[in-house]
């Protein structure tokens, strides 16, 4: 996974001397494919390069290996390239010369998903790279994130990058927002199950962490209802997908990572052992325990396939299905990581120079 985000990783000279960002897409051949799902949007976003930030800064953090951190900077260039001066960020360039795409459907400044994206980033930065260039950025991200309404899903996000604020002693200044976000997630559910947003009738599992999320709040907020509801949802939603090796027709790496990350995070809560049996199954789907019965994660070459559709492998390799697979599979990835950066070295030597 390291591996091929390396070789989607590419120099972005309008974000300055060291600015990176990654391809949207790869087809089997490791070709780029520009995003075009609602028209032509670009060949790299925010909301990539945002979550590189969080899985290399956590790497970082966990081996000391400078050049996790190195890389990281670039990728945090990037984001601060394409935020506006009102703290909103745009999501796509529509070329490597780093031309902005202002008006895309998924680009346009101060959208869901990229704008949440962006501010855990610079959240992330902040608290493991402490880098003086971040504070105003992250602050006007901020202050928009707590001035305008998000469904759950994009809550979640936003309390994950709050949480990691707290962590560096801002705790008087968020600890009412951060309650109000996770009384927000767990106020919109049906019976037992959290939803992505109101009235969905079956949560998709793409980027559902609100399960884990809870449970991280919980002991932070001194709110154990939180953690109650976790348990229920994951129970309710987590559980069966599970254990039935994630039956959908259309399954993605980031549902999958999302199961792993709750069912980690409630496990950590409660030292209950069926969590981490569950997060072991969920693991496993990587290496062949699914509906295709094959590895999506392809360890000889270093890439996770962008998911399985009715029953069969894509053989596509992008940057989002490499991100979650990572931190999916964080311990592998950690007890690795010298050896595959020393893979990779020369290709990210020509990306910096």
């Amino acid at each position: 996974m390291i591996r091929q985000l390396a070789r989607l990783t590419r120099r972005v000279p309008a974000a300055g001397p060291h600015g990176v960002a990654l391809g949207v897409y790869a087809n089997d051949e490791d070709r780029g494919i520009a995003a075009r799902d609602r028209g032509f949007e670009g060949v790299a976003c925010v909301d990539d390069a945002a979550r590189a930030v969080v899985l290399l800064l956590d790497l970082y953090r966990d081996t000391g290996d400078r050049r996790l951190g190195e890389w990281a900077i670039g990728l945090v260039d990037f984001v601060l390239y394409m935020q506006r001066d009102d703290g909103r960020f745009h999501n796509f360039i529509r070329d490597w010369d780093g031309t902005i795409n202002t008006d895309g459907p998924t680009s346009y400044a101060g959208g869901t998903f990229w704008q949440a994206r962006a501010v855990r980033a610079l959240a992330k930065a902040h608290l493991v790279l402490r880098d003086p260039r971040v504070a105003v950025p992250l602050a006007r991200g901020f202050a928009f994130a707590t001035a305008n309404p998000a469904p759950p899903d994009v809550r979640t996000i936003q309390v994950l990058a709050a949480l990691d604020l707290m962590r560096v002693g801002l705790t008087p200044v968020l600890r009412e927002t951060l309650e109000r976000w996770c009384d927000e997630i767990a106020a919109c559910r049906e019976g037992d199950i959290l939803l992505n947003a109101p009235g969905e009738p079956t949560p998709h599992l793409w980027g559902h962490v609100h399960e884990g999320v809870l449970a991280e709040a919980a002991p932070i907020l001194d709110r154990p209802d939180l953690l109650e509801l976790a348990r229920q949802s994951a129970h309710a939603l987590l559980a069966p997908q599970i254990e039935r090796a994630f039956p959908d027709r259309l399954v993605q790496p980031y549902g999958v990572a999302a199961a792993v990350y709750a069912m980690d995070r409630l496990y950590q809560a409660t030292g209950e052992a069926a969590y981490a049996r569950w997060r072991a199954q969920a693991r496993a789907w990587f290496d062949g325990r699914n509906t295709a019965a094959k590895p999506v994660y392809d360890r000889v070459n270093g890439r996770v396939h962008d998911g399985i559709d009715d029953g069969r492998l894509n053989p596509h390799s992008g940057a989002e299905s490499n991100i979650v697979g990572a931190q999916a599979l964080l311990p592998d990835v950690a007890a690795r990581i010298g050896a595959l950066l020393d893979e990779v070295a020369d290709q990210l030597e020509v990306v910096a120079a």
